[in-house]
């Protein structure tokens, strides 16, 4: 079987419809990631379920690095990352067997109950409680969205439709930090309404879960081929999809001979497209963007800014985000992952250390900084998160959605998104006190993550603009000199099996 991009397409009304509304799993994403930091920053958050933290913050000579240093804070906003570890392996699971649309409606399912228990919450086992629903929906929306996005998507545009769900996580980042910075002039009760909004992304994606169709890898993949390639008809705009339904169809063939995808995982061949898809995660989170994203309402305030100030200032990085990840929707199928990734890799370096340097030199334990000095921070975050907005951000997931065979692909992208929960977690759980412990020195920290992170991408990363999904062994992995050392397997399977795949 011959592999080619020029599968015969046009682009539909109804796709790009399929295409926003599954995307808005990220705006669901994104606004949870964005509010929890608005949110802990709230006065009268705080009196109401830190009342400690209040009182620490209250003081004026009370050290600037550690007066948000509480671990029951710090899982207000980790418990929901924790939470969608698990979901990750239950929703692969149910992605393979029920499909992809199924697991985005219960993904919408769990975060309008998180969202509900959240705002309604009298207790602080409550607000938990809520974030660990929430948890349970990003862990299937993460699951489901990507692979859906990158399987509906023709194969020259694949990397612009599946940066879709990163554009929509930075816009609900957005609307988070603007309701944050309104919500917050709303006495005594703010802070309801900015976790009770979640339910509005919620809406949109539970609506969004019935109109979208299934996708035809999917259908095709449970047996069903002639739903599949009607459905490959309707999303292509044309009636002669011949040459990629048979291509996802001897795909589908060879999967159908795995019965264990997680065992099949552990081989050998597998461990190219499990090494970089979960290093991938590790890196995203190690670039401190998240710690940045979490926090930055109290991250400005650490260096001096006001309460409003502060959320100002998130909503800024709010906006930069957005644009910068548009840049990648240009640029993505064009220059390619690995220049994005490396240029990236540069100026976030550049960024961190500069941070790091103004506030080793210029912010002490009390006091802060001076206007000009807190101009420069602002700024050089605004650089920092623009480079990863165009690059590690949405990279970091479109490229496990399309490296790892249908046989196996549920599963490893299972481990890619629990990777990333688990380092989402570990970062919200200890930013706080690492930032009380380590104070400047931890921009220098993520600084050298950077640094690693550049030569792994220069090294280990392969190019896969433009290679359909169901050949990236041949095209890819048997190419790199690195990689293909690793085939062996693949090699005798494919013998095994008969196939061809040119």
């Amino acid at each position: 079987m011959s592999a080619t991009e020029n599968f015969n397409s046009k682009i539909t009304i109804y796709v790009i419809v399929c295409w926003i509304l599954a995307a808005s799993g990220g705006l669901m994403f994104g606004y949870d990631i964005g509010i929890s930091g608005g949110v802990t920053a709230m006065d009268d958050f705080l009196i109401e379920f830190f009342p400690k933290v209040h009182e620490r913050k209250l003081h004026a000579k009370e050290n600037n690095y550690c007066k948000y240093d509480n671990q029951y804070l710090q899982l207000f906003t980790s418990s929901l990352y924790l939470a969608a570890i698990f979901a990750s392996f239950v929703a692969s699971k149910v992605c393979t067997k029920f499909g992809r649309k199924p697991t985005i409606l219960v993904a919408s399912s769990f975060f309008l109950a998180g969202a509900a228990l959240s705002a309604g919450a009298k207790k602080i086992w409550m607000l938990i409680v809520g974030r660990i629903l929430l948890g349970m929906g990003v862990g299937f929306g993460n699951e489901a969205v990507p692979l859906f996005l990158s399987e509906i998507a023709p194969v020259k545009y694949r990397g612009a439709v599946n940066i879709l769900f990163q554009l929509l996580v930075t816009v609900g980042i957005l609307i988070a930090n603007i309701v944050n910075y309104l919500t917050s002039m709303v006495h005594p009760y703010g802070w309801r309404i900015s976790l009770g909004l979640a339910g509005v992304p919620a809406c949109i994606l539970f609506i969004g879960s019935i109109v979208i169709t299934e996708t035809p890898t999917s259908l095709i993949e449970r047996g069903k081929d002639v739903a599949g390639k009607k459905i490959l008809k309707q999303i292509r705009g044309v009636e002669d999809v011949d040459a990629e339904f048979e291509q996802i169809k001897f795909a589908s063939d060879i999967a159908s001979q795995v019965k264990h995808p997680f065992k099949e995982l552990m081989k050998l061949s597998s461990m190219p497209q499990l090494i970089i898809a979960v290093m991938l995660q590790v890196f995203q989170q190690f670039t401190g963007i998240n710690a940045i994203m979490f926090y930055s309402p109290v991250l400005f305030q650490t260096v001096g800014f006001k309460n409003n100030a502060s959320l100002l200032s998130a909503v800024i990085t709010g906006i930069v985000n957005v644009l910068s990840t548009l840049v990648s929707i240009v640029l993505v199928d064009k220059a390619g992952r690995r220049k994005l990734l490396l240029q990236a890799c540069v100026q976030m370096f550049i960024s961190q250390v500069i941070i790091g340097a103004i506030l080793q030199s210029q912010l002490q334990t009390t006091g802060s900084l001076g206007k000009t000095s807190a101009i420069m921070v602002v700024v050089f975050v605004c650089a920092f998160v623009m480079a990863f907005a165009w690059s590690w951000g949405p990279l970091g997931w479109l490229i496990p959605s399309e490296i790892f065979p249908l046989e196996t692909r549920t599963a490893g992208f299972a481990f890619a998104v629990s990777s990333n929960m688990f380092f989402t977690f570990l970062i919200a759980q200890v930013f706080l006190s690492m930032l009380c412990h380590m104070r400047a020195g931890i921009f220098f920290f993520f600084a050298a993550w950077i640094l690693f992170m550049g030569f792994f991408a220069l090294f280990l990363l392969p190019e896969t603009k433009n290679v359909p999904i169901d050949v990236m062994l041949e095209r890819v992995w048997k190419q790199h000199r690195i990689w293909r050392r690793f085939m062996v397997d693949a090699d005798e399977g494919n013998k095994n099996s008969g196939a061809n795949v040119a």
